[in-house]
């Protein structure tokens, strides 16, 4: 009696003649599992059916060069955008599918023993292919994975730096959520730890957009350590949705220290590049003035004015406000006191309580302000002037930063 001896497995017990597959069979078992699937292509079982009939009337192991090619079957897969979980169900469906029809089995009857051999071959040659199916399917994922970071961050410096070819731009933003002839603004963010790319903030920010009021996903990415949000800007509605879904991401700012910036809505890329730079100049000059950690460049028109001649700015502050340094306690807190009392509208009881001080201590501050610049701050054809220089002041970090 003739035996057949599978790798690592026992002898296999008689088949008699070599059993040619029926094709049909064949086919109805492959069509049969690409239903289980979920109606995935049965073509990507390639040989597999065949293989392991063959494996099991020869009770051998599937080659390395046919596992070889599964793996190759494993990375078109992937490539092509099909479920590893369903590619697995495929040849998992078809090798229990198939096993009735094998000879072996066929025979039990006459010859029980084989049925051992032909179980150990079509698990080990199924173990065998899926192995290598899964293994083809991760590599190439993860070129994938990698190819996709290159050209995302690829587009994203372009579109930020403004120096990309536009039509090339306006082709490749639809890949990356955007669609360019809106209207879109940019928000800019920085804490203390730098943002990078693939780390859990960005990752818990994006899911957060998701669904947002906003026409169009937003691209979530990192620039220089910073976070940055380019996103749909129809209207303010959609501004205000995604800078409160920011913060709910980011939790209170005295958890991080974070802070942002977002630039005017605009169309088109270079309408995206002007937001970006107008974000990045709130977010500095938001961190002068302190107060909401989000810095809106609609709300900071007047610094820009204020700082588009810087040496004049310095000039104003130097000329109006210079002479504060000879107060007791120097600048600061003169500084302070004008600007709660600009901002109360005159009301020195409101600026009391918004410094923590006595309204005999604020009025005692402005009358120092007077004595000190000559200028008398509660006088309202006086306001004016002496409110562009305390705005310019902070503007330029004054007077911790020298005008």
């Amino acid at each position: 009696m003739s035996t057949h001896r599978p790798a690592d497995g026992p002898a296999a017990g008689p088949t008699g003649p070599v059993d040619r597959p029926d094709a049909d069979r064949l086919r109805t078992v492959a069509r049969d599992a690409s239903t289980d699937a979920g109606g995935l292509d049965p073509g990507l079982l390639e040989d597999f059916l065949e293989a392991v009939w063959r494996a099991v009337v020869d009770g051998r192991r599937l080659s390395a060069a046919r596992i070889a090619r599964y793996r190759v079957v494993g990375e078109g897969a992937a490539t092509a955008g099909v479920a590893l979980r369903a590619l697995l169900d495929l040849y998992l469906s078809a090798a229990w599918r198939l096993w009735r029809h094998l000879p072996p089995v066929a025979r039990a009857g006459e010859h029980p023993e084989g049925v051992v051999t032909a179980g150990e071959v079509v698990l080990r040659a199924t173990d065998d292919a899926v192995a290598a199916l899964t293994e083809g399917y991760q590599i190439a994922r993860r070129q994938l994975v990698r190819r996709e970071e290159s050209d995302r961050r690829e587009f994203v410096d372009d579109l930020l730096a403004g120096t990309a070819d536009l039509p090339g731009l306006l082709r490749r933003a639809p890949r990356h959520g955007l669609d360019l002839t809106g209207p879109h603004a940019v928000c800019v963010v920085r804490a203390e730890t730098a943002f990078n790319d693939g780390t859990a903030p960005l990752a818990a920010v994006e899911r957060r957009l998701q669904g947002s009021q906003a026409d169009a996903d937003a691209l979530v990415a990192t620039k220089d350590g910073a976070l940055v949000v380019v996103f749909a800007a129809p209207d303010r509605a959609a501004v205000t949705e995604v800078l409160d879904r920011v913060r709910a991401v980011l939790g209170p700012p005295g958890r991080t220290g974070w802070r942002a910036g977002v630039g005017r809505p605009a169309p088109g890329a270079a309408g995206v590049v002007g937001s970006y730079e107008q974000a990045r100049r709130a977010l500095e000059l938001g961190d002068r003035l302190g107060g909401d950690p989000v810095a809106d460049a609609t709300d900071l028109l007047v610094f820009e004015v204020l700082l588009r001649d810087r040496a004049v700015a310095a000039d104003l502050v130097e000329t109006t406000l210079g002479p504060l340094r000879e107060g007791r306690g120097g600048a600061a807190p003169f500084l302070d006191t004008l600007e709660a009392y600009l901002a109360s509208g005159g009301n020195t009881t409101e600026a009391a309580r918004r410094l923590h001080l006595s309204v005999r201590a604020v009025t005692y501050r402005l009358a120092r302000v007077r004595d000190l610049t000559g200028v008398d701050p509660t006088r309202p054809d006086a306001r004016f002037g002496i409110q562009a220089a305390v705005l310019a002041a902070r503007a330029l970090g004054w007077p911790e930063n020298p005008a």
